[in-house]
């Protein structure tokens, strides 16, 4: 009775926590994962080999890996965040000197039959300790500049790790990510604003250590007909992909730059044009309108939450699912350089499914524990 006078919430049952589960949220996931085994499935001519059958087992798994991160309290995953933070850096690290080569990347550790690809992991690891850093600090600290360095070091250490790789694509994620959970922190927006000049004057030297195919890929953004049998070709049988597609699309497992293999990557990065060529712009606007709904869920969460470090983690992971939609959708029309993002759970890839499964249960979490009391930490 004197810890409710205080203020304090009561402890939360086991049945309680399972009650304060999204299951609204849990059931858009799962129809986004639906959606992806059904593209997958067209991807490869309509068998669920390679592909589809593997997307939804690794699905029903990562499912379960969300639920058990749900009910895990906050405490733990605040104790936990410097410890996972660090673990993926020393896999980024082990990724650039004994990982796997592949489509002239080195972004795999292969470990006995599990191919595992540590920059994903990394998104979810910077947005936790950088929700622990500003859980202990009040509003004022987290403005001032020297409060702020920090943070920045948190995100350009394995910026520069993923570069290295080179996997730009990631490294951009990391960096928005954790400049758009700096700015919900309370960062100032005139760091923003010097950051920003400082980006744009150092473009010329970024440029001199761009890999070969990572500049012909910025200049056929810039002009998409300069080499389209080339550096051009993605692009182009994706914009071909998507404007046949029309309003209605050309039907399940009728779509041709798939089926014909004029469309490269059809399974990853593309995998949102093979789907828009078969079920059009109707199919893209439920697709994407399932992605909103996650997003607007996210934000409510975040609201709710009466403890910091929550808030920070819901956002922070709100944000991340918002950049993997909008960079990917956004390259496969052209209007991005292609730079290697998947679409979170259409996409075939096991380490960003789990991992983005892994941080919607961060999410959910923080839902289920909306009134916990939390620990100040730095």
């Amino acid at each position: 009775m004197t810890s409710l006078s205080l203020g304090a919430p009561a402890a939360v049952g086991f049945g309680e926590r399972l009650w304060r589960i999204n299951w609204g949220l849990v059931l858009v996931l799962t129809l986004i994962a639906g959606i992806g085994s059904v593209a997958l499935y067209s991807a490869a001519g309509g068998h669920f080999e390679p592909w589809a059958a593997k997307h939804a087992i690794r699905y029903g798994v990562a499912l379960g890996l969300m639920l058990v991160v749900a009910l895990v309290h906050p405490k733990v995953w605040l104790s936990l965040a410097w410890p996972l933070y660090i673990a993926s850096l020393l896999l980024l690290v082990a990724v650039d000197v004994a990982g796997k080569i592949g489509m002239g990347a080195q972004r795999w550790l292969v470990v006995g039959p599990l191919q595992i690809q540590p920059s994903e992991i990394t998104k979810v690891a910077v947005i936790l300790v950088l929700a622990r850093y500003y859980h202990g600090l009040s509003r004022e600290q987290a403005g001032r500049l020297l409060y702020t360095l920090p943070p920045l070091l948190m995100i350009l250490a394995p910026v520069g790790l993923v570069m290295v790789q080179p996997d730009l694509g990631t490294a951009m994620m990391v960096m928005l990510g954790g400049a758009a959970l700096l700015f919900v922190a309370g960062v100032r927006l005139w760091m923003f604003l010097g950051a920003a000049v400082c980006a744009v004057g150092c473009l010329p030297i970024a440029w001199t250590f761009m890999h070969e195919y990572q500049r012909k890929r910025v200049l056929t953004f810039l002009d998409p007909d300069r080499d389209p049998l080339g550096a051009g070709y993605h692009i182009t049988q994706s914009k071909i992909a998507i404007g046949s597609g029309g309003l209605f699309g050309k039907g399940f497992l009728h779509g041709t730059q798939s089926s014909l293999n004029f469309l490269p990557e059809k399974q990853t990065d593309f995998i949102f044009t093979t789907f828009v060529e078969e079920w059009g712009m109707i199919g893209a606007c439920v697709l994407l309108a399932l992605f909103a709904l996650v997003l607007v869920w996210g934000f409510s969460i975040a609201l709710r939450s009466q403890h910091h470090f929550g808030r920070l983690v819901a956002l922070g992971v709100t944000a991340m699912m918002f950049l993997y939609v909008f960079i990917n959708t956004a390259m496969v029309m052209g209007l991005l350089p292609v730079v290697g993002v998947p679409l979170p759970l259409v996409s075939n890839g096991g380490t960003a499914m789990v991992s983005v499964m892994f941080a919607c249960g961060l999410l959910v979490g923080v839902n289920v524990y909306r009134d916990a009391q939390l620990p100040l930490a730095r």
